[in-house]
C-alpha cells in the first residue's frame, strides 16, 4: 500500500524490545491507525462483490411454469352467481366419482371456479413439493375457508408434472353486508389465495448443464463489464478455462481435474466473488412515491429553480332568510365560491457538478424539495441532459 513506509510484522517484537515503552507511547496511535487503514484496504476490494452463484444462473437450470384450472368448494355462499362454466365444471366432478346429475339443477353459491399457477423448478423428482397460487375466474366474492379440489399442472407442452389440492390461504378478508346503503370492508385481494406446498410433483423436467465439456453462466443483469468480470474471476482460480461470450452469457470449460465431477466444479465455482458493474440508473414509482438511484449516477454542473403552485377553491352554502314582516318571501339557498392562489417563491440555486449520488442526494436536499418536486426536477434534468444516468418511471 505504501511502500516507503510498510514494516514487517515480523520486525514489530524487536521493535517494542528496542525502545522503551516511553519512547512508543506517542506512536501508539499512529501504529493503530496505519493498520487499521491497511486492513481496511486489504478487505475494501470484497465490500461489493457478490458470489457468482447469487449473480447468475447456469444455462439448463432454469424454473418452468404449470398452469391448472379447477373448482374450490367449501365457500360458505362466497362462490360464483350460477355460472355456466362453473355448473358443468361441477357435474364433470360429479361425474368422475359415478354420480349423472343435470348441471341445471345445481347451485354454485358455494363453489368457485379458478386457476391454478405454479413454478416447477429444476431437478426437482417426483414426490417433491411446490407452492400455487389459487385466482378466482368468476364472480366469487371470496375464496376464504375454500379447499381446492385435486387439479393437474401442465406446462407448455401440454404435459401433467404436477397435481395439486388443499385448502387456500388467502392473507386478506371482505366483511359487511354490500349492496345498496351497505358497507363493506376489504383488506388485500380475498379472491386470490396461496396453498403452500399444495403442488406434489408427478413427473421430473430434464435438465442438461453441462454440454461437450462446457457449461454457461448467465447474468441475472446483463452487463458487458459484468461478464468480463466474472470471466476474469474464474480464470484467476481455474486459468484459461472461462471467456465471456456476450453481455449475459459466461462460457467455461470443465476442467481435468473436475472429469464426473460436475456438481463439485459448480458448487466452487459459485462460492467464487466477483464484483458486479452497476449502471447508473433512477428508478421512480409515482404511486408511492419512492426513488431508488446506483451510486454510478453523475449530474453536470447546472442550475435549478423550483416553486409552487397552489390553487385553492372552496364552496359554501348559505342561507337567505327574508324579512319576517314580508309574507310573500320565501327562504332559498344561496352558494359562494370562494378562490385563493398561493404562489411560493422559487429559489434559483446551482448546483456544482456531483461525482456521485451522495452529492447528488445532498444538492437536492438543500433545495428542501418534496419527493413530488423531485420527481420533476429528474425529470427536467434528464431532458436538459444533465443527468447522466437512465431514468425509468413506473
Amino acid at each position: 500500500m505504501y511502500p516507503h513506509i510498510r514494516i514487517s510484522l515480523r520486525l514489530l517484537p524487536l521493535l517494542v524490545q528496542f525502545f522503551s515503552p516511553s519512547v512508543l507511547q506517542p506512536f501508539r496511535l499512529l501504529l493503530l491507525l496505519f493498520f487499521s487503514l491497511s486492513a481496511l484496504q486489504s478487505f475494501s476490494p470484497s465490500l461489493h462483490a457478490s458470489r457468482v452463484k447469487d449473480i447468475a444462473q447456469v444455462d439448463g437450470s432454469r424454473d418452468n411454469q404449470l398452469v391448472g384450472y379447477g373448482i374450490v368448494v367449501g365457500l360458505a355462499g362466497d362462490g360464483d352467481s350460477n355460472a355456466a362454466t362453473t355448473l358443468r365444471s361441477i357435474a364433470n366432478v360429479l361425474q368422475r366419482h359415478g354420480l349423472t346429475v343435470d348441471s341445471s339443477q345445481l347451485k354454485a353459491k358455494n363453489v368457485a371456479a379458478v386457476m391454478i399457477t405454479a413454478d416447477i423448478a429444476a431437478f426437482l423428482k417426483p414426490g417433491s413439493r411446490i407452492d400455487v397460487t389459487v385466482a378466482a375466474m368468476g364472480d366469487a366474492k371470496s375464496l376464504q375457508g375454500g379447499v381446492l379440489l385435486q387439479t393437474p399442472l401442465v406446462g407448455a407442452d401440454g404435459r401433467v408434472y404436477a397435481v395439486s389440492q388443499g385448502p387456500i390461504a388467502i392473507g386478506g378478508f371482505s366483511g359487511g353486508a354490500g349492496g345498496a346503503g351497505g358497507a363493506t370492508v376489504q383488506k388485500n385481494h380475498p379472491t386470490v389465495g396461496v396453498i403452500s406446498n399444495g403442488a406434489i410433483v408427478e413427473r421430473e423436467i430434464p435438465a442438461v448443464v453441462v454440454r461437450d465439456g462446457v457449461l454457461t453462466f448467465q447474468l441475472h443483469n446483463p452487463d458487458f463489464t459484468s461478464a468480463a468480470r466474472m470471466a476474469d474471476a474464474i480464470n484467476l482460480a481455474y486459468p484459461g478455462s472461462a471467456s465471456a461470450r456476450d453481455a449475459v452469457s459466461v462460457d467455461v470449460k470443465l476442467p481435468a481435474a473436475y472429469a464426473g465431477r460436475d456438481v463439485a466444479f459448480l458448487a466452487d465455482v459459485g462460492a467464487l466473488e466477483v464484483t458486479p458493474d452497476t449502471l447508473a440508473r433512477i428508478v421512480i414509482n409515482e404511486r408511492t412515491g419512492t426513488i431508488v438511484a446506483t451510486s454510478t449516477v453523475r449530474l453536470s454542473q447546472v442550475a435549478i429553480s423550483h416553486g409552487a403552485l397552489t390553487i385553492t377553491v372552496s364552496s359554501n352554502l348559505g342561507v337567505s332568510q327574508p324579512n319576517s314582516f314580508n309574507n310573500s318571501g320565501q327562504t332559498v339557498v344561496v352558494p359562494s365560491t370562494q378562490t385563493e392562489v398561493t404562489e411560493t417563491k422559487g429559489g434559483f440555486s446551482v448546483v456544482n457538478e456531483a461525482p456521485s449520488i451522495d452529492r447528488l442526494a445532498s444538492a437536492l436536499n438543500a433545495l428542501g424539495v418534496s419527493t413530488r418536486e423531485m420527481m420533476a426536477i429528474f425529470q427536467t434534468l434528464k431532458r436538459s441532459g444533465a443527468l447522466q444516468a437512465e431514468l425509468i418511471i413506473n
